[in-house]
Order: structure tokens, then sequence, then C-alpha cells
């Protein structure tokens, strides 16, 4: 029992040196190999810990080796652009000014959910905020919001603002979301002539339609997955 306690101590002590030695960088920052190398490096703790016919520096060396491997692709990635999209990738913009970037959003196997969550997260509620936004290689968003959306500008100078409302996602990659419909007074039927009335295609169907939201304050969104983004004004909410 004691010669398991002293090899816990004894692995952890050297994780926790391998840790330091990579850096400080939270598992959401992480790049893509260097997520791989923490998890085999997790894994590769517990054998030593746990099983003592396995000698510790059997347990010991692969973990060292791990770490001269990670400052390898390190050393690669920072001088050679090429390997460093190899390794890790390379940022991709899902939101330009014309909308969403629907190719760019389906290449890295996202939906429109996880890309209102991203934004969310960076304390953005509409698509018609933002100006670009980046998917970092980590996996994080990067926002750059369009000049009237910028967090400064209306505090700083003063400037009166009208109240900012939730939008509701009423039409999502091609599908209605009932839920919302019903949260928003607005039939189906409402809906498509909403879209009708704003969008130059005439002739469309419900496939076609990538995001369709609504606010309170009549502020909708459009954008069919073939096309560019339009904002445009609406009677808004009626349950809200």
């Amino acid at each position: 029992m004691l010669t398991i306690v002293i090899r816990s101590i004894l692995i952890y002590l050297i994780v926790l040196i391998i840790f330091r030695l990579m850096g400080k960088r939270q598992l959401g920052q992480m790049q893509p190999f260097e997520l791989v190398l923490t998890l085999i490096i997790a894994d590769l703790a517990t054998i030593p810990m746990a099983e003592v016919s396995v000698p510790v520096l059997h347990g010991i060396i692969p973990l060292f080796t791990l770490v001269v491997l990670h400052f390898i692709l390190t050393l690669i990635s920072r001088n050679s652009s090429i390997c460093s999209k190899i390794i890790s990738g390379k940022p991709v913009i899902i939101i330009n000014p014309k909308g969403i970037d629907y190719k760019a959003m389906k290449k890295l196997n996202l939906s429109t959910d996880d890309v209102f969550a991203a934004l969310r997260e960076c304390g953005y509620f509409s698509i018609s905020q933002i100006q670009y936004a980046i998917m970092e290689t980590n996996g994080k968003v990067s926002v750059m919001p369009k000049a009237e959306s910028s967090p400064a500008t209306v505090s700083d100078l003063n400037i009166e603002a009208n109240e900012s409302f939730l939008p509701i996602v009423l039409v999502n990659e091609g599908k209605f979301m009932k839920d919302n419909l019903a949260l928003s007074g607005l039939s189906e039927e409402e809906v498509r002539n909403i879209i009708l009335k704003n969008s130059k295609n005439k002739t469309f169907k419900l496939y076609d339609v990538l995001l369709f939201t609504v606010d309170q304050a009549g502020e909708g969104y459009l954008q069919f997955k073939k096309g560019e983004g339009i904002t445009f004004k609406t009677k808004g909410l009626k349950a809200l």
C-alpha cells in the first residue's frame, strides 16, 4: 500500500512539472496537438500509479518523451506556416459583412445553434451586430462587431440608445422552430409571408432558408443558404 502511495505522489509531481513546462493555457485555449498530448499524458500517468508490476521508469520515460515531442511540434509550428496549418489548422471566417458563411460553417461541422452559442459567449445576440466572426484554431470564436454595435460607442459618447431585445430564431436551417413560434405569437403562414415580403426570392422553399430571426422591437434578420443576410423591420413579437 505504501508503495502505491509513494508511486502516486511521484507520478503526480512529474505530471505537474510536465504541465508547468507545457505552459499555463487552459483546455479551451489548447491547439489540437496539445489537447491530444494532454489526453495521452493523463492516460499514461495512471498506469504506473495503479500497476505495481510496471516499473516507475517505464511510466516516466513515455511522459518526458511526449514533452519533448510537444516542444518539437511547437517549434515546427512556430517556424513554418505550412506545418502550422497542417498541425493546428487555420482560422476560418464564419460570419462576414454578407452574413453567415454557410460553406465555412458546414466545413467546420457547425450548426447555427453552435454559432449563436459562440456569439452569446462574446456578448452578442444578433447576427446583424457582427462584422466578422472567426473560428480560431483552438475552437474559440473571435468577434469584430459593427461600428454601431461596439461596446464603447454608446456609453463613451453619451448617445441615447434604444432598448436591446433578444432575437428569437423562428426558422433554423430550413425548419420551423415550433416552441419559438408559439412564444412569438406568429404562425407558420405569417412567418412565410414576412420572409416573402422581405426577400427577393418570391418562389422560395422553406428548406432554402438558413436563418430567420425577429425580436420584440421588430428587428428581423433573414438569410438564405445561398445569398447574403438582410435586416429589416417588421411588426415584432406579439407574445413578449
